[in-house]
């Protein structure tokens, strides 16, 4: 048997995630993410393909980078507006029994008291289905929004995040013990306050003292996902992630940062997923065609929009063939170093929108259902990942077809699995218990 793919849906709950335009195709209904049916349906068909789990991205900002303002964005609907991811998923979680759901949540921005509580919150009522994507964001727009300047240096934002991390992993592992909740109606006793503690903290960024106000979740800490690839972001991941996703690249880029990652990780297990935009038909002429016809609503400028917000770079003060400038930047600092080994020795806004297929920078998986899932199975073999975050094209038939024609044939070469195992999100994608495990530093803070 093959090693199993694992496979999540990679989406934002807006009209224009990665591949800008395609909200205007005529089959995509992207216009109703503002309805809970929209993600409900999203949730039943993910589960229908055995997914793992959605992927929701979110910033908390707005993409103001290309000419100096909103406008760009505000025209193409590239990531605004935006709602909350938190509050979708526990109709999705509701309306399945399986689907795990990673939610992007800035730390840089909410106390870490308020934020333990909500994703307590959430694994309670998914029965111990969500995941976290940890970012510390990459917007000064974000900044400004929350009374600030500008964003912090990028470095920083990782010291910063590392004692946030500190402080719910004492709130989620370290407040309840496994067993304080007694529940005896006969005596009136709910939880033993003998096996409650407080949580004390007085760091540079954070002070605490507090009680968790919920009871131990089935997975106490959140499935965790982290999705930095500069080398602090690897250093973060290393340290506490259980899932990495990587934008992608020329496989062996990609192999180096895994082989790199399950390094500095170890002894402990993580699993990488890279992203990747699938087109997938009956045939490859038929693949090549919806691709032609997907490519007619791709917008450039929102693709621009997006990429000077997540690079730092304003385009529109640089001709089609001027030299552009890529350093110094706050941004995704991974996103930046990708541009320029794309774009040969000297790049120009000629030579980044001619990466932009689909409206994004990411190259797309065109073929058949076979042509597809044998060019799945080469990143496996030749990258070692573990698995895709899989972006939105036109919705619902992008991941419609993917669930018909691309996952029969991955289970028929045994690489996807036939059923759900039971359990946690955590239980599901690694075989063990619901909780963390040392040498994990969440576990070393548990309550005993």
């Amino acid at each position: 048997m093959s090693r199993q793919i694992r496979l999540n849906a990679f989406d934002m709950a807006c009209l224009g995630h990665i591949q800008q335009g395609l909200w205007t195709h005529p089959r995509d209904n992207s216009l109703g993410y503002n309805r809970l049916e929209h993600w409900v349906d999203l949730a039943r068909t993910l589960e229908a393909g055995l997914f793992d789990g959605l992927f929701l991205a979110d910033v908390l900002g707005i993409y103001d980078v290309l000419g100096g303002g909103p406008e760009a964005a505000l025209r193409g609907a590239v990531q605004v507006p935006l709602l909350d991811p938190a509050m979708l998923v526990p109709a999705m979680a509701a309306a399945t029994t399986h689907l795990g759901f990673g939610i992007t949540c800035n730390l840089a921005y909410e106390p870490p008291f308020l934020f333990a509580r909500r994703m307590s919150t959430l694994d309670h009522l998914t029965r111990g289905r969500v995941g976290w994507n940890i970012v510390t964001g990459y917007l000064d727009s974000a900044a400004r929004a929350m009374g600030l300047a500008r964003q912090m240096a990028h470095d920083d934002r990782y010291d910063l995040a590392e004692e946030y991390m500190e402080v719910v992993y004492r709130l989620w592992e370290g407040s309840w013990a496994g067993d304080a909740v007694r529940a005896d109606r006969a005596a009136g006793l709910y939880a033993d306050p003998a096996r409650v503690r407080r949580v004390r903290h007085a760091g540079p960024q954070y002070q605490l003292d507090a009680i968790h106000l919920c009871e131990p979740s089935p997975q106490r800490t959140p499935l965790l996902y982290q999705a930095g690839a500069s080398d602090r972001g690897r250093a973060f991941a290393a340290r506490h992630a259980e899932c990495v996703f990587l934008n992608g690249g020329p496989k062996p880029q990609v192999a180096a940062l895994v082989a790199d990652l399950r390094a500095r990780a170890a002894p402990r297990p993580i699993q990488v997923l890279v992203g990747a935009t699938v087109i997938v038909g009956a045939t490859e002429a038929e693949a090549r065609d919806l691709l032609e016809e997907y490519r007619r609503h791709a917008s450039v400028e929102g693709a621009l929009a997006h990429a000077a917000a997540s690079l730092g770079i304003d385009f529109d003060r640089y001709g089609m063939d001027e030299p552009i400038e890529a350093g110094g930047s706050q941004a995704i600092q991974s996103n930046v170093t990708a541009m320029r080994q794309a774009a040969g020795a000297v790049l120009t806004k000629r030579r980044l929108i001619d990466q932009f297929v689909l409206g994004s920078r990411q190259p797309p998986i065109v073929g058949s259902a076979t042509q597809v899932a044998e060019a799945l199975l080469a990143w496996v073999a030749e990258a070692d990942v573990d698995g895709f975050n899989l972006s939105r094209t036109v919705m619902p038939e992008g991941l419609e077809r993917f669930v018909r024609l691309v996952v029969p044939i991955l289970q028929e070469r045994g690489a996807y699995k036939t059923g759900y195992a039971p359990g946690t999100y955590r239980e599901k994608l690694f075989g063990a218990g619901p909780l963390l495990a040392p040498p994990h530093p969440a576990a070393g803070l548990r309550l005993a």
